[in-house]
């Protein structure tokens, strides 16, 4: 039994009851183990969502930090950014289920240990976002605002998105793109 065993197994079990419905005997349980053999390996179940939000943001930093250093120009760096992002959430649901809707459960020493890894995540997203905005190809005022409404929408496709569905991932990722840089509105002639 590994440490990353244990971790797997967290990861579908606190997805599926949530933080607070799932318990240690849960975790033990999903891997085999007593109780008191599981605190051999990880000390609390908060130790348990760190390592779990650390290797969720960690595997999505580096599926978009690549993308985000080509010389691309930026729309095109977004794209691929969104798209390799939703890719990642959909082939990894119980990670980043964890991720998305747990991390308010970090008491506060942990949330604090967590936040620069997230800050560092997002500011890949406002890097792209700002080098569009230097190089006249997004008309934004605001990036960070940007960034925190395309994380909204992206991360909540979670919620409702299906493998057997009627779209791939890679298709709800280009119109979220599209929706984007084109907007809701009809091209005016002017």
């Amino acid at each position: 039994m590994t440490r990353d065993d244990i971790l797997d197994a967290a990861a579908q079990v606190i997805s599926k009851k949530g933080f607070h419905g799932a318990s240690m005997s849960d975790i033990a349980a999903a891997v085999n183990l007593q109780k008191a053999s599981l605190y051999h390996h990880v000390a609390s179940k908060q130790e348990i969502l760190l390592a779990l939000l650390d290797r969720a943001l960690g595997m999505l930093t580096d599926h978009i930090a690549g993308i985000a250093a080509q010389e691309l120009p930026a729309d095109e760096k977004l794209r691929q950014m969104i798209r390799a992002y939703l890719s990642a959430l959909a082939d990894n649901a119980d990670l980043t289920a964890v991720l998305l809707f747990e991390h308010r459960s970090l008491d506060k020493k942990t949330h604090t240990r967590h936040v620069p890894q997230r800050d560092k995540f997002e500011g890949l997203w406002r890097d792209v976002l700002n080098e569009g905005i230097r190089t006249k190809v997004f008309d934004c005022k605001d990036a960070g605002f940007a960034v925190r409404a395309l994380m909204g929408v992206m991360n909540w496709t979670l919620t409702w998105y299906r493998p057997d569905g009627e779209k791939s991932i890679e298709e709800v990722a280009d119109e979220y793109a599209d929706l984007l840089f084109r907007g809701l509105l009809k091209e005016v002639n002017k």
